[in-house]
């Protein structure tokens, strides 16, 4: 093995590297709303057919999680994440050549959801546990801002190529920007510390002999025999719940019910976005300092009292109050993903990307759900009142089920990874990772 030395890598440099995987990919989650209407109008085709593609892509992105962090183990993090990249260029290449809807399913649903899935917050995670230490909550939150600054800053950018140019100019932008950061995420991504001499960090699992698949669909079994998981997995689902279940699917139709312009709606959706990138940093910072349960609590009661205020709020116009209930929810919106991921590798060690990947794919199921009950009962009673109403109190429930979740401990892991002895003193950072399961 060479010396660590003569390898010019530190761990902000791969963090560096990842984020940008992870913003490039972020742009795609961003473009496939933008494509509704080109699409319809320029194909043809019904808004239900380009509905598909965008469903198949969610339920991809969801499902590929927890098997990618465990490709990570076996392959590593800079073969999946330029594989990843991969994917997502050839995705929007060939949507560029579209004429059929099935097309879409195919070169949208699958390849971009394969691709973002990989690149989602269980890269994140998986970063974090191989290269950081005492700064894991603060660089987890800075990749899921990474995140979010690539679905939500390149918005407007997207949408006015797609006004001056065409729906293909952009899908072709996005092509050729995962093209241009294919060379510098492999140039900066490496494995962990101890995979290059050092002994900080959590090595890649060494001697894993079985599939990717298998040991994703393992570690699911033994989490799954464990309280935390189902506790984590339901919270998480209440996130997707009360995101992109309800704010990201029908705030602007909601707006609009009201009177409001879809564009002055869709601009502040944009402003939600910016201050996910404060609130998702800061709630990284604070999982370094505090105990990540409350700090959920926190998050999804206050998330909670926001969403039953916002049938009060909307109106025609913008006003003060409804400023306010975009930064307040900002903050809030992207928050949980550190105390989550902190709470995972608490409880399962060096398999935390894996189960974090499964409680991930929790989320999405929440936000589908929701997605598809709040249009029925738009249909039934005419007003989105009662679905504000209903993600307040999912998120009250979800407050309560943080604070139900067992101390972070060694000893909590035992399903999961083989017991450690506790060491003499606590840190204020949290407990190094245990070995992995065999």
């Amino acid at each position: 093995m060479r010396p660590y030395r003569k390898i010019p890598r530190s761990p902000w440099t791969v963090a560096a590297g990842a984020a940008l995987a992870i913003v490039t990919a972020g742009a795609f989650s961003t473009l496939a709303g933008l494509l509704v209407g080109p699409l319809h109008e320029d194909l043809g085709w019904s808004r239900a057919s380009v509905g598909l593609g965008s469903l198949v892509n969610m339920v991809v992105y969801g499902g590929s999680a927890p098997f990618a962090a465990a490709l990570m183990d076996r392959l590593g993090m800079r073969r999946v994440a330029v594989g990843a990249l991969c994917l997502v260029g050839a995705g929007a290449g060939l949507a560029t050549t579209m004429t059929a809807p099935w097309q879409f399913v195919m070169y949208w649903g699958v390849l971009v959801g394969l691709g973002t899935g990989a690149t989602a917050t269980t890269f994140a995670a998986t970063v974090t546990e191989r290269w950081f230490v005492a700064r894991r909550g603060l660089v987890t939150g800075l990749l899921t801002a990474a995140s979010v600054v690539g679905q939500f800053v390149f918005l407007p950018a997207l949408s006015w190529v797609i006004d001056t140019y065409s729906w293909r100019a952009a899908a072709a932008a996005l092509a050729l920007a995962a093209a241009g950061a294919l060379p510098v995420v492999w140039a900066a991504v490496r494995e962990s510390r101890k995979d290059l001499g050092r002994t900080e960090g959590t090595a890649r699992p060494a001697g894993r002999t079985e599939g990717a698949a298998r040991h994703a669909l393992r570690t699911l079994g033994r989490a799954a025999r464990t309280g935390p998981f189902w506790l984590l997995a339901g919270t998480f689902a209440v996130c997707g719940a009360s995101t992109n279940g309800v704010m990201w699917t029908h705030f602007a139709p909601a707006a609009h019910d009201h009177g409001m312009p879809v564009t002055v709606a869709a601009s502040l959706l944009s402003l939600i976005g910016i201050f996910n990138v404060a609130g998702t940093v800061a709630s990284g910072w604070l999982t370094d300092r505090a105990d990540p349960r409350r700090l959920l609590a926190v998050y999804y009661a206050l998330r909670g009292l926001t969403l039953l205020a916002l049938p009060l709020l909307l109106t025609s116009a913008v006003d003060a109050p409804l400023v306010a209930f975009t930064v307040v929810f900002g903050l809030l919106d992207v928050a949980t993903v550190p105390p989550t991921i902190a709470l995972c590798r608490a409880h399962y060690g060096a398999n935390a990307p894996v189960v974090f990947g499964w409680v991930s794919a929790a989320h999405q199921v929440g936000a589908g759900a929701v997605a598809f009950a709040g249009g029925m009962a738009r249909d039934t009673f005419g007003s989105y009142d009662p679905v504000w109403v209903g993600a307040g109190a999912l998120c009250a429930g979800a407050a309560l089920l943080a604070l139900t979740v067992r101390r972070s401990t060694q000893a909590g892991s035992e399903a999961v990874t083989p017991p450690v002895p506790a060491t003499p003193r606590r840190s204020r950072a949290l407990p190094a990772s245990p070995p992995p399961c065999r």
